[in-house]
């Protein structure tokens, strides 16, 4: 475990130099000050939220769980529904839609058949190596989206990256819970900037068609991720893990169903909100 500790370390090194180098090319590319906000929020709330995971392994948090995951999916999907998909539809109706359903697609296929590599023992903890995957592929498409489409304002990137403050929570929870270091979160807390920032200097073709594709799969990729982290207070769900620590847990469940309703609804209100206000 001190070998992934020391992995997460790393990354922070890189990260941080990566961030000085955003902040030399942003004299010619200002979209890289976006970039660097989103990679550093997408830090700051998995890594600060890690430590209040930590401390509530153990007790009944189903709650905060809830709120945290919903609030987060409501703001992706409404994101990736507003700023990407009218993009890619309006660059080429079809070939977007196509965009959006391999990305969609590949999304589910991506996570249901990584989910055998959790079996696999590569030395590194399991939890942090399927969030490192996520962060780092989705540090990918961030910086091009972003780098091809500058004036593109922040509201996306942060909508997309929220859900790290909730993922850090019930990792760290996990963590802490098999008496394993949380320490090993910070790879991918960091995962988003360190491929987001190199991403950033693709330039993709002055072609309608292949853009359409892109924004179109990044779009779908997004709203799967968003779908996945929809709060589902179900048996055997993540939610009904940390709900069963409590004594009435069926109860408990049909409360956070209304929960998990409205913090998803409300997520997607504070970016219609957002929106509006800088618009």
């Amino acid at each position: 475990m001190r070998e992934s500790s020391g992995v997460g370390l790393l990354a922070v090194v890189l990260l941080c130099s990566l961030t000085g180098f955003a902040v030399i090319a942003a004299d010619r590319a200002p979209e890289m000050w976006k970039l660097i906000g989103i990679s550093w929020f997408a830090f700051v709330a998995m890594a600060g939220a890690a430590p209040f995971g930590a401390r509530s392994a153990g007790r009944e948090q189903a709650l905060t769980l809830v709120w945290g995951y919903g609030l987060a999916s409501g703001a992706m999907v409404t994101s990736a529904a507003v700023f990407l998909l009218p993009q890619a539809f309006g660059l080429h109706p079809k070939i977007g839609g196509f965009g959006v359903a391999a990305g969609l697609l590949t999304g589910f296929g991506a996570h249901t058949v990584g989910h055998r590599f959790t079996h696999a023992d590569f030395g590194f903890d399991h939890t942090a190596l399927e969030l490192s995957a996520h962060a780092l592929s989705a540090g990918v498409i961030i910086g091009i989206i972003y780098g091809n489409m500058p004036e593109l304002g922040p509201l996306l990137g942060l909508a997309i990256v929220s859900h790290k403050g909730p993922a850090g929570y019930a990792a760290a929870r996990r963590l802490a819970g098999d008496g394993r270091s949380v320490s090993v979160l910070l790879l991918p807390a960091a995962g988003v900037g360190i491929t987001a920032i190199p991403a950033a200097l693709v330039q993709l073709p002055a072609n309608q068609t292949i853009n359409a594709a892109v924004f179109g799969f990044a779009a779908g990729v997004f709203l799967h991720v968003a779908m996945d982290f929809l709060p589902s207070c179900e048996l055997g769900g993540e939610v009904y893990e940390v709900a069963q620590v409590s004594d009435d847990a069926h109860h408990l469940l049909d409360r956070l169903r209304l929960h998990a309703v409205g913090s998803t609804a409300l997520g997607g209100i504070v970016v219609f909100l957002a929106w509006f206000a800088l618009s």
